[in-house]
């Protein structure tokens, strides 16, 4: 592939392409990089190489950027055609240029910063300091390769190029597109799937940022006027902040702490306030491993797992900040208790429901192919059930917003205020009908569950029994309660999907106990992937890739004998440098705890029971539509362990390996 052909790719895919170059079809050797070039255009962004020496701070390199031009060969290098001037360049669907500019000058920044951009240097040791020049020039080349497309995307934004068809249709392909794919964690066949549920909030409605912001106002007041908070927290600018908290977190009943948790429940991320808890205080606090045993766990960690709590979590930092900087003595556990006691009732009171209610076009988002989900898995033969914590009046006031008036007549079962999980776990709750006209309960005894009518309360083994379904397709009833009903239905069973938001109330027991498929609604995976996909991201990604493959060829050259004092030194400031890596991803992530699916470097807690007790998960329900109600879907991958996942890759990349075979201007 030419230069010329290359800068003709859409940007991600020619972001996509440079990286994958860079990693992958460079040799290196001690002495620099050879098989790569970086036109001359370039190369006045590339400053003078400098190292550290781990014990007497930066020092210059005699290598500069001269020598980095040479040092990287002209493979790539066509001449007067390899300037951006006059190529039909094309531009992504969604950028934007204010964006692109903020990327540019981003990257800037990081490519002159000496911090994030300069490896340590061994004082001893010449065969570790040449791998570490080695990766410190093909880090630059990488870092200025992604500065000149993020400069070629602003200018193609400023002169206004047309986007070429051919690219715009592969952009829409849903299969193509992963902010519409629905993701798979274990085999789901949908044509197997006879019954499908759904939870009302923040699945079949989805809220925006003012509804959160609601909840949080109605609880700082309920908080100062009901529990004698100070009144100065009114007029204090404390609102909610959406840049702040993620779902899956958890909080500390004795410190106040937020904590971010891997998958091995150790806190990876904690703060006090909007103050960052050090490392060294995290393994105080927390027995020396940044964890705690199971029982000391349940009993100090509060889940903050569905998307209402991240109103409560703001809340209890804010809380916690003002008394700190305001040197008011307080009570960690007290604060805690009385934010989550206030944020309950919020709730429990139904003041911000009747707001909704009254208004639900201000706080939902519009969900323009809801019913054409609902329709084609109804017109499929497929059984609907509508389960949800909320009352009556509300849900029908939110479905005659999204559905129409008629939105019963979709379901075959309706039932409201379930009370999950304990719908799951109770043994025998009856069911009570709700007038559909007054909203207020009826009295006589429910034995069966008929459509069109609203049912509240009640259990899954009390519906099991009240349902009057059979299909000759499904399995028969076995002597087990749980499978059982007067015609045969079986609802505990694989045939039944359900899709919710909150993992433990409306996931975890329908698996557990019932053995249903489940879906997970995670409108996280939308907003990740798109920054994800970002070109700095995608750096960051990559220099972070490089340096970890970096200390293990480091080590790899040290071999199995005891380390020096000079060589753990070295180690510890690699691994510092990709520390500082990690907080740049958690900085373009727009929060100080980074992924929702990631603890760091670790699979989340989150991330982890998403895995464990969903099978599929999507960013919203309308991207079923793009999917055959009889649509198989297969995991991408299902393995876990190490060496599972690398095969038969050696730990290291060969970098030193010649392309003597490989005619780069082919590929």
């Amino acid at each position: 592939m030419m230069y010329g052909s290359l800068l003709q790719m859409p940007i991600l895919s020619r972001a996509v392409m440079v990286i994958a170059l860079l990693l992958g079809l460079f040799s290196c050797s001690s002495q620099g990089v050879t098989g790569f070039s970086v036109t001359p255009q370039v190369m006045k962004h590339v400053r003078p190489v400098r190292a550290w020496n781990c014990n007497q701070g930066l020092v210059t390199s005699s290598s500069s950027s001269s020598s980095l031009l040479e040092a990287i060969g002209g493979a790539y290098d066509d001449g007067p055609s390899s300037t951006t001037t006059d190529l039909p360049l094309l531009q992504d669907e969604d950028s934007s240029e204010p964006d692109l500019v903020n990327e540019v000058e981003a990257c800037e920044h990081i490519l002159h910063d000496d911090s994030m951009t300069v490896l340590p240097r061994h004082p001893t040791h010449e065969g570790l300091n040449g791998i570490l020049e080695t990766t410190e020039h093909v880090m630059a080349a990488l870092h200025v390769q992604s500065l000149e497309l993020q400069q070629e995307q602003t200018l193609l934004n400023n002169n206004k190029i047309p986007v070429d068809d051919t690219d715009e249709q592969d952009v829409e392909d849903p299969l193509l597109n992963s902010h519409e794919r629905v993701f798979s964690n274990s085999y789901v066949d949908l044509g197997k799937v006879s019954t499908v549920g759904f939870d009302y909030d923040y699945t079949l409605v989805t809220y925006n940022q003012e509804l959160l912001e609601l909840i949080y106002n109605m609880a700082l007041e309920r908080l100062v006027t009901d529990n004698q908070y100070p009144l100065e927290m009114l007029d204090a600018g404390l609102k909610f902040d959406p840049r702040f908290s993620i779902r899956g977190l958890a909080v500390d009943r004795k410190t106040g702490w937020i904590c971010h948790l891997s998958y091995t429940h150790k806190v990876a991320v904690a703060w006090e306030g909007r103050n960052k808890v050090s490392s060294s205080r995290l393994v105080s606090e927390y027995s020396g491993k940044r964890a705690m045993r199971p029982q000391e766990r349940k009993k100090r960690l509060k889940p903050l797992n569905d998307l209402f709590s991240m109103a409560e979590c703001c809340l209890i930092a804010d809380t916690v900040h003002f008394f700190k900087t305001r040197n008011i003595p307080f009570y960690p556990p007290n604060v805690v208790n009385d934010v989550l006691k206030s944020v309950g009732g919020t709730h429990i009171s139904g003041d911000f429901h009747r707001l909704v209610a009254k208004n639900p076009s201000k706080y939902f988002h519009p969900t323009p192919h809801l019913k054409q989900v609902l329709d084609t898995l109804k017109s499929s033969g497929k059984r609907l059930i509508f389960v949800s914590n909320s009352p009556f009046w509300y849900v029908d006031a939110g479905m005659r917003h999204v559905i129409g008036t008629n939105w019963r007549d979709t379901w075959d079962v309706v039932i409201v205020s379930a009370g999950k999980p304990n719908f799951y776990t109770d043994e025998a709750r009856p069911f009570r009908e709700v007038s559909f006209t007054t909203s207020r309960v009826k009295f006589k005894k429910v034995t069966k569950l008929e459509p069109g009518e609203v049912y509240t309360e009640g259990c899954l083994k009390e519906m099991i029994k009240c349902l009057d379904w059979y299909s000759p397709s499904e399995s028969q009833p076995t002597n087990n309660l749980q499978s059982q009903s007067a015609a045969g239905v079986n609802l505990a069973s694989p045939n039944v999907l359900y899709v919710g938001d909150s993992l433990f109330a409306d996931l975890v027991d329908a698996k557990r106990e019932f053995g249903w498929t489940t879906a997970a609604v995670a409108p996280e995976v939308g907003w990740e992937i798109e920054i994800q996909s970002k070109a700095q991201f995608l750096l960051s990604q990559r220099t972070i890739d490089l340096l970890l493959h970096t200390l293990r060829k480091v080590q790899r050259e040290l071999g199995n004998g005891l380390r020096t004092e000079d060589d753990l030194q070295l180690l510890d400031s690699l691994e510092r440098l990709v520390s500082i890596w990690r907080d740049e991803q958690s900085n373009l992530l727009g929060n100080p705890f980074g992924s929702v699916f990631r603890a760091r470097f670790q699979p989340s807690l989150f991330a982890h029971s998403l895995s464990r007790y969903c099978d599929l998960y999507m960013n919203s329900v309308s991207s079923l539509r793009h999917y055959s109600p009889q649509h198989r879907f297969y995991p991408d991958d299902a393995r876990l362990l190490s060496h599972e996942t690398t095969g038969t890759a050696q730990e290291c990349w060969e970098l030193d390996r010649s392309l003597d075979n490989i005619d780069v201007h082919n590929l």
